[in-house]
Parts: structure tokens; C-alpha cells; sequence
């Protein structure tokens, strides 16, 4: 932590003006090597933009943030200015507190200041005193400080109290601010220029700074107080004031959200029971029930790969810097693709886990902190950024919520994705076995459990770790049974071993003797029962009590799942995203490593059809084979099949692919991002002719409706397509003009906008009128409120996660067609999204 010494501190000074008391700060902060002395010019031109008046006679200059490479080292100095100085009209400053910070190692002494602005006779003490060592012992961040009274515990300066730029608000969401509420602030923070503060308990964080809000620790019912100063400061404290009250997205306790796992699929369990008193048997080990089922399987004990080799110094800074920049972006590509996958197979609250992820990736603080020992120091991009990440880590790990410190595993998570790609190197997780096995680790990160195969991993047990981790999380999404918190001598079970995890009592038993591995088998057997009469009645067609039927399929991303589709119920895949097989290799696949794909997938649906998505990357997405220019929109720039026009020879092994595959099964193609009739006509004249040279049959070839152009050129683009299916994720970050991967915006960025659905409304007719079928594939499908309104809509097919297809299936057996009718023609009358909802809600 930044200190305060005597050496720093200037007592009895005069100032003639504001100017000449911020150069007399500065020239200490000079000659104690802090600063090189442009950083003085950097504090003048700072008061231009915004008052670094406190009140009570305190002032705080500091640089501009682009001037921070005119800071050695984080350092603070005092001026002592008895007689006053006027700082702005009416304003009086007798302490100057300069600052010089390469991140927010200041913030100690922000604290301390805040601890002395109430008190006006502590200012004035301090302002007049010969004694030095009263003011270090006043200031100094490192040094403890006499317990502050409530009342005025957490306060922020005078002047934005008599400005109004503050609000108090109750944290209600889930069990406080912890990492998924915690990114949905700083998001939202970030969209306005000011500078956001937020105070409590005597401590204070940088608003825009993930680890620095989490530093606070604030748990459910904690009270924060919020101020902004800069030119939107109102509208930016009115904003936050409103999410904070609002929940930030958390809408229960998280001991009320773990509850909700799924036990079959489509359905939603009741809550995981208690761990029971069971008398105690020979090796029986206890942990803490994470993920109900039994899972009974061969122990792999998980290794972690060892750590390369890391070079702490570089020659080049500007090069190191490049490298660090590069793999943030790559990363924070990974990131995205993760909670789409995510977002799914198991829903948005889970898929958060990797927008918070996000978040940290881009902390500002964080960042910083990399990038100024990069250059100070000579360090290479990987050790800066380890080095970085760990200091902060600790800082989280060393809070006394245990939630908020465990938010620390995160970080090193996000942390550990940059250095793979900073090192170049696989490191992290060892490949697992090709058959069923029970994984043991120390414990996983979020990362490691969303990558795992659950057709594979039957049942997951960790040292350490709890109930409300994120890992827990995702293991009860994914359906693995997981004990956790099982204590190291787990780590000395055997590999090969074989085991009965109860994920739902919390118990692992190592070794079984006949008689218990039978007794667990059987209750194994009672529980595959009950999910069997789930899956039988998923095999019924969905139709509605009126007669209508609805088409239910899956949206898949690897080859097993094609098989688990026809396993849930599913009567076609329609939507394979077929990024799989082009992600994380450092070139493309080759025509027959994706003909086997494609063929093994449609083997697998005995018939059903196949829709195959063309390549779906670039801008947001980036492949590391393909050289791109960097995009600051990149939502809007080259992706989907504008990519693909671009990399013709791409384009045609995938194509070649798909129509070779085409012998096998059902296929259908649908190509992403069409805008225009003209770029449907050229991609589908390129089907055309390789179809011709190889011989193969004739295929059906639609489109993908998630512009608003293609919706409103339905008309035209119906007479010649032959199947659309909307996108509903992106057709509503487009109609909305609302980055769907911005948490702060996630609760407005609803397909349930009637804007939205009237473009859905709108394909359907115009598709209908040429006699062409329509899908929906995007998230709300998937969504039970939406169902009904998209069926009124008259939209032919839904395509969901796998998991949501039974439930689905069963929810259209039970509504009326009529009933839908009349629902959405009422949704399509609504002014708002939430409108609605209100008129889901009425007739659930």
C-alpha cells in the first residue's frame, strides 16, 4: 500500500493562487522521484477539466489519466497552506493533497480524507499545526486509523454533498456485490465520462474498476453511497442509483437461486435436500452437496499442466505492450463465445459467469497495472500481467465475505486465459480420458467446467470450493453431479479407482464393496427411471389441445449432441453452429475433417434434418488463422458471410463439406448475416455450382433472419430462399440498437420488445405468403413466456438448448392455438417489452 512519510509533507507553505500551490505540491512529488516534472503541467490542465475541490479546505490535484507514463512510482505529498489559498470562488483550500497514481493505490488515502471531511475542527487542526507527524498520522493510507463513527463512516467529499452528485442506496440483489451484479455497475459506469466513486464501510472504489468494487465487499442489504463528478453526472448517478435499486440483475439470494437445478430435462428440481445424518461407512467422505445425481465411474485424478517458462524482462516494451493488447482482445473473443455456448445450454444467470469474466478482462485498474510495469520496468507482457493479476487476486482473497474472496479463482481464471495466449502455450487443464470417469481436481475454474463433456464426466468432486462457486454453478447446468469442498485427501484417491459420487447427499465413497456399489446402482436406476419417463413423453409430437403442431429442435455446437438431441426428444437439429470445428487451433479444419463432422452428426439423427450454419466468425469472433484489421464496431464489421466472401477458398471446403455430407442424412444449409437478396443469389449460386461438380443432391437452403433488412426484405427474400430461421439474439441487439453483451443493458435488450416481434411477424407472413416455413433459433425460444406469442405468431418450428426440449415439448401439449392467436396479436399492440410480459404473466 502507498505511505505517506514526513519527507512528503510541507508545512507553513504560502500559495499566491491555485496554480502556484499545485506546482509546490508537484515539485515534491518531483523531487522525491515520484514524477517526472511534466506530470505538474498534467495536475494544472486536470483542474480544466473537472474541481479536485473536496470541501472542508481540502484539495486533491492529480494528473490526467493519458499522463500516466509521466509517473514513476505512486506517491502522495501534502501541502500545508495555514493562511489559505482560494482555490475557485468561495472555495478555501488549506491542505494540498497531491497525487501521483498509476492505478488506485491511492485510495487509501481517499478513505483517510473521507474519514476527516466531516470534521471540520480535525481540517482546521490539521491546517495550522507545526507538527508534522500530526499530519502523516492524519493521511497516511498504511497507518491504522482510530475507528471512525458510523454516522460518518463511507462518506464522500463535501462538495458533491452540497452538488447533489450523490445517492445512498441498499444493495438487495442476491448475497451483495459480488462479481455478475458487481460487472453489471461497472458496465453501466463505464457509459458515462464522469468519474464514479462508490464508499462504504470506511472504503472507497473506482466505479468503472471491477477489483476495486469487489475490494469493498459490500454483502445483500449493505448500504453504498454513489457520487459522480464530470458532465453527466447526473444523468450518471440517476442511472446507477435506479440499477443498484433495481437489483443489477440478481432477483434472489444466491441460496435460493442454487436451489434451481435441473434434474430432468426441461424441468426444474426442487430444492438440493440437506446433506443427511447418515451413519458414517469404512472410506465414506463428506463434502458439501453441490449438483444432485449419482454419478458412479471410474477417479480421474486432474492434473494441471506445468506452467511455462516466463521471461521476466523484454527489450522492447512497445512490442510487449502490442502482445498484451492482442491477447486481451483475443481473450475477451473467448470470453464472448463462452456465455453464447453457455447462454444455450443452460441459460443467462449462468451464462454471466463469463460476462463478469469480461468484466475483469477490461478492468481499467488491472490493466494499467500491466501496462505500467511493462514500461517502467522492462517487464515482459506475461510477467507484467501475472504479476498484476496476483497482487490483485490476493487483495479479493484476502476479504472476509467468503463469496466476494472467492470472486479471487475468477480473476486468476480470466488472468490464466491471457497468459495461454501471451505464452503461446496449452497450459492449464491436461486432455481427459475418452471414456466416463468421475474428475477430481483441487478445484476447477469456470473455464475448465463450461469445456467439460458431460456425455464423459459422470461426476465431478473437489477439495475446495462451495455450493454458491461458479463451478457449482455450471455443474448443475450442465447436469453433472458434483460434490465439493471435499478436503486434499480426496487428491490421494487413486486413478482407476471406482467411486459413487451423491451429488445430492454430498458423499463420495471410494472403493464400494459389492453390496453398496449394487444399492447405489439401484438407486442410480430409480432416478434413470424417472428421467426415462421424462424423455418417453418428450418423444410426443408437440401439439397443441386445439390440434396445431410445433416442430421442437436443437440448437447444437459439437458432434455428441447430436446424438443427445434424438436422446431429449428433439425432432430436428436447427441451428448447428459450426464455429466448433474452426475455434481454437492456429489453422483452418481441412474439407474432410469437417465431411466426417458433418456426416457423424447426421448419422447420429437417424433422418432428422440437419440445418448447418455456415461459418459464423470474424469481427466480435476472430479466428487466429485469419489476418483481420482491427474493428472498433465490430458487431457491425466483417463477420458471418461477409466473411466468408472474403475467404472464398473457406468458404468452399465448407461447402464442399455440406453437400458431400449431404449422402448421409437430411442436411439443410443457412448462412448467416444475409442483408440483401443480392448476397443470398451469390451464396447460393456458389452451393449451386460446387453441388453440380460433386455429384451431390439437390439441398434445401434458408437463411438466417437477424438484420433488420432481412426482415423487412422477408417479401422479397421469401421467393428465394427456402426456409428462414430467426436469430432472435441479434435481430434484437439490432432493432434496438443494444449490444446484447453488455450486462448493463441485458434487461432492455428483450426479444420480447414488441418492435421485435413484429419483425418476426412480419418474415412469418411474408414467408408463409410464398408457401416457405419459419424457425425461430435465438434465446427466446427458449423462453416459456415467449413460446406461446412466437406459436401465435405462427412461427413453424422452435429451436432450444437440449435441455430445454422436453419441457418445451410439453408446455405446447398443454396451451390452445386459439389462446396463442389472441395472445400475440395483443403483444404486437404493446408499446414496451415489459407490456408484454405483463400479458404472458396474465394468462400463465
Amino acid at each position: 500500500m502507498v505511505s505517506l512519510g514526513p519527507e512528503n509533507v510541507r508545512i507553513a507553505a504560502h500559495a499566491m493562487d491555485k496554480a502556484d500551490a499545485i506546482h509546490q505540491a508537484g515539485v515534491i512529488l518531483v523531487e522525491g522521484g515520484y514524477i517526472h516534472p511534466g506530470y505538474i503541467q498534467s495536475m494544472m490542465k486536470r483542474e480544466q477539466v473537472t474541481a479536485t475541490y473536496l470541501g472542508n479546505g481540502i484539495a486533491i490535484p492529480h494528473g490526467l489519466p493519458q499522463d500516466r507514463q509521466l509517473i514513476q512510482r505512486t506517491g502522495l505529498s501534502v501541502l500545508q497552506v495555514p493562511h489559505g489559498v482560494e482555490w475557485n470562488p468561495g472555495e478555501v483550500v488549506y491542505l494540498v493533497v497531491g497525487i501521483a497514481a498509476r492505478s488506485d493505490e491511492h485510495i487509501g488515502v481517499l478513505a483517510k480524507l473521507t474519514d476527516v471531511l466531516e470534521d471540520e475542527a480535525t481540517v482546521m487542526r490539521l491546517a495550522r499545526t507545526r507538527r508534522v507527524e500530526d499530519i502523516v498520522a492524519a493521511l497516511d493510507p498504511s497507518r491504522q486509523t482510530v475507528p471512525v463513527p458510523a454516522a460518518v463512516q463511507a462518506q464522500p467529499p463535501a462538495s458533491m454533498l452540497s452538488a447533489g452528485y450523490r445517492a445512498d442506496v441498499e444493495v438487495i440483489g442476491g448475497t451483495g456485490l459480488h462479481a455478475r451484479p458487481a460487472s453489471v455497475f461497472v458496465a453501466l459506469a463505464k457509459q458515462f465520462r464522469s468519474d464514479i466513486r462508490v464508499y462504504h464501510d470506511g472504503k472507497t472504489a473506482n466505479g468503472k474498476s471491477m477489483v476495486s468494487m469487489l475490494r469493498l465487499g459490500v454483502e445483500r442489504g449493505g448500504v453504498i453511497t454513489i457520487t459522480a463528478d464530470g458532465p453527466d453526472a447526473a444523468k450518471a448517478l440517476e442511472s446507477l442509483q435506479i440499477a443498484v435499486a433495481e437489483g443489477l440483475g440478481e432477483e434472489a439470494p444466491a441460496s435460493d437461486t442454487v436451489a434451481e437445478v435441473s434434474a430432468l430435462p426441461g424441468q426444474t428440481a426442487p430444492a438440493a435436500p440437506e446433506t443427511p445424518e447418515a451413519p458414517d461407512e469404512p472410506g465414506l467422505i463428506r463434502g458439501i452437496a453441490a449438483a444432485p445425481g449419482i454419478a458412479i465411474a471410474p477417479i480421474h485424478q486432474l492434473r494441471k499442466e506445468a506452467q511455462a517458462a516466463i521471461e521476466q524482462h523484454a527489450v522492447d516494451s512497445k512490442a510487449e505492450r502490442s502482445d498484451l493488447d492482442h491477447a486481451i482482445d483475443r481473450a475477451g473473443a473467448e470470453l464472448e463465445e463462452l456465455h453464447r455456448t453457455i447462454n444455450q445450454r443452460a441459460g443467462e444467470a449462468e451464462a454471466r459467469i463469463f460476462l463478469a469474466h469480461r468484466e475483469f478482462l477490461e478492468d481499467p485498474d488491472l490493466i494499467e497495472a500491466a501496462r505500467f510495469r511493462i514500461d517502467h520496468s522492462e517487464e515482459s507482457a506475461a510477467f507484467a500481467w501475472r504479476a498484476a493479476v496476483e497482487e490483485r487476486a490476493g487483495e479479493l482473497a484476502a476479504l472476509n465475505d467468503p463469496l466476494l474472496a472467492a470472486r479471487a479463482d475468477d480473476l486468476r481464471d480470466v488472468g490464466a486465459r491471457v497468459m495461454r495466449l501471451l505464452v503461446r502455450t496449452n497450459e492449464g487443464m491436461a486432455p481427459l480420458p475418452d471414456h466416463q470417469i468421475i474428475l477430481v481436481a483441487e478445484d476447477l475454474s469456470p473455464s475448465d467446467t463450461a469445456s467439460l463433456n458431460p456425455d464423459l464426466v459422470k461426476g465431478i468432486c473437489t477439495a475446495l470450493g462451495g455450493p454458491n462457486s461458479h463451478t457449482a454453478i455450471l455443474a448443475r447446468s450442465l447436469d453433472i453431479p458434483a460434490v465439493v469442498g471435499c478436503g486434499r485427501g480426496v487428491l490421494e484417491l487413486a486413478t482407476g479407482m471406482t467411486a459413487v459420487l451423491d451429488g445430492s447427499t454430498g458423499t463420495v465413497l471410494p472403493d464400494p464393496n459389492p453390496e453398496r456399489l449394487d444399492s447405489a446402482q439401484q438407486a442410480q436406476g430409480v432416478a434413470g427411471s424417472r428421467r426415462a419417463a421424462v424423455v418417453e413423453a418428450a418423444y410426443r409430437p408437440a401439439i397443441t389441445v386445439d390440434g396445431h403442431r410445433v416442430e421442437v429442435a436443437a440448437n447444437i455446437g459439437a458432434v455428441p449432441e447430436a446424438g443427445r438431441t434424438v436422446e431429449a426428444g428433439g425432432e430436428a437439429v436447427g441451428l448447428l453452429r459450426t464455429e466448433f470445428l474452426f475455434q481454437d487451433r492456429t489453422d483452418p479444419p481441412g474439407e474432410d475433417e469437417q465431411f466426417e463432422a458433418y456426416k457423424s452428426m447426421a448419422e447420429a439423427l437417424g433422418g432428422l434434418p440437419l440445418i448447418v450454419r455456415t461459418l459464423d466468425a470474424g469481427g466480435d469472433k476472430p479466428l487466429p488463422y485469419i489476418s483481420m484489421a482491427h474493428e472498433d464496431n465490430p458487431f457491425l464489421g466483417q463477420r458471418g458471410i461477409r466473411l466468408s466472401f472474403a475467404m472464398p477458398d473457406l468458404f468452399r471446403s465448407q461447402l464442399r463439406a455440406i453437400l458431400r455430407a449431404a449422402s448421409h442424412g437430411e442436411i439443410k444449409i443457412m448462412f448467416p448475416m444475409i442483408t440483401s437478396v443480392h448476397e443470398f443469389r451469390r451464396a447460393r449460386r456458389l452451393v449451386e455450382e460446387i453441388r453440380v461438380e460433386l455429384d451431390a443432391p439437390e439441398i434445401d437452403v434458408g437463411i438466417m433472419v437477424e438484420v433488420p433488412s432481412s426482415a423487412v426484405l422477408a417479401d422479397m427474400l421469401a421467393r428465394e430462399v427456402d426456409f428462414f430461421s430467426i436469430g432472435t439474439n441479434d435481430l434484437t441487439q439490432y432493432t434496438l440498437a443494444m449490444d446484447r453483451g453488455n450486462p448493463a443493458l441485458a434487461k432492455d435488450a428483450d426479444g420480447l420488445h414488441p418492435a421485435v416481434l413484429r419483425m418476426v411477424d412480419q418474415t412469418v407472413r411474408a414467408a408463409h405468403g410464398e408457401g416457405k416455413w419459419v424457425g425461430v433459433c435465438g434465446n427466446l425460444a427458449a423462453d416459456p413466456a415467449a413460446a406461446a406469442i412466437l406459436i401465435g405468431l405462427d412461427v413453424d418450428e422452435l429451436s432450444v438448448g437440449i435441455p430445454n426440449i422436453p419441457g418445451l415439448k410439453a408446455q405446447i401439449r398443454d396451451m390452445a392455438y386459439e389462446d396463442a392467436k389472441d395472445l400475440a396479436r395483443r403483444a404486437l399492440m404493446c408499446e414496451a417489452a415489459d407490456e408484454v410480459r405483463a400479458l404472458t404473466a396474465e394468462v400463465a
